[in-house]
């Protein structure tokens, strides 16, 4: 198969324009036509919808794209460990990950790593619910929890602490729960889909979980960003990342509930990529760099609980 026809669909897909991509790769819109139709021949499948004013993937070609990607990273690799290909890191990297994080540790930084790796362009889907790697063509993803899907290579980027908060205004108005039981009677702001976690302390190991089962979830949020804004405003009482408040902590606007308690799920938060891809250049450098700046040893370290 031809892996030139390969590069020209991708970017094609990437720019849904067949005569720009071609022109990005020095083709003449005619030659990035009839390159396309050869490589549709090979396939047995339409890969484009064409009319005279748009192009849009089909569903073939939609299914096609992941795999296409992953046959340019193999490819770039195997160049890469005979010593030839480009030396420098480049590419469009596609990173999957929660809103709320990327709002508060990866957007700020991201200038300092594009100034680093000029050749590297990031494409973000941004969503505090989880996507599929593999389905939807991502290069990497950051997820909460431990991996496990097989189809999956993770590493742990931080460790993911979490605790309950509430705003001043809404405990002076409701009070504070002194014990897990407590919480029946007060307001509860949860994350859409989440499974109650288990409460313990030093005296009970077996103290209560968030959400209670009786407990009055008032408001369901699947977004963490919204949930703290929310919770400052007085909503109720919710269960947080210490990544996600620790601001709020520290100016007073959100205050911690039940502090002799804590959340017994041992999260934490890790960068993921499909099993079956090579780890590229562009991932690697982009995962070290992570890890550099916001990991377990620098940002995330420092964040403490008032």
């Amino acid at each position: 198969m031809d892996t030139n026809g390969i590069r020209l669909f991708v970017l094609a897909a990437e720019l849904l324009n067949i005569s720009s991509a071609g022109r990005q790769l020095g083709l003449a819109p005619s030659v990035a036509s009839a390159r396309l139709s050869k490589l549709e021949v090979q396939l047995g499948a339409d890969l484009f919808h064409r009319s005279t004013r748009k192009v849009t993937l089909s569903t073939e070609g939609a299914e096609f794209l992941p795999y296409a990607r992953e046959i340019l990273a193999q490819e770039d690799a195997a160049l890469a460990a005979l010593g030839k290909g480009s030396s420098n890191v480049s590419g469009t990297l596609r990173f999957a990950a929660s809103s709320t994080f990327v709002q508060r540790f990866v957007a700020p930084i991201l200038p300092e790593f594009l100034e680093r790796y000029p050749g590297v362009n990031v494409e973000l889907k941004l969503s505090d619910t989880q996507v599929n790697l593999i389905e939807g063509g991502f290069d990497l993803a950051l997820r909460n929890y431990a991996v496990e899907d097989s189809s999956l290579i993770g590493r742990k980027l931080a460790e993911d602490k979490r605790i309950l908060c509430a705003s001043p205004s809404y405990l002076k108005k409701y009070g504070a729960p002194n014990t897990p039981e407590d919480l029946i009677r007060h307001q509860l702001l949860v994350f859409m889909n989440s499974k109650p976690r288990k409460l313990i302390s030093e005296r009970d190991k077996q103290a209560g979980s968030f959400p209670p089962p009786k407990g009055k979830s008032r408001v369901i949020c699947d977004d963490g960003a919204s949930m703290r804004i929310a919770a400052k405003a007085g909503v109720g009482v919710c269960m947080s990342s210490l990544w996600n408040i620790h601001s709020e902590l520290e100016e007073g606007t959100l205050v911690r509930v039940l502090p002799d308690y804590k959340i017994d799920d041992q999260a934490a938060i890790w960068l993921v990529y499909p099993k079956s891809n090579v780890l590229t250049s562009k991932v690697r450098v982009f995962i070290d760099f992570l890890v550099e700046k916001i990991g377990d040893s620098a940002t995330l370290a420092n964040l403490k609980i008032s």
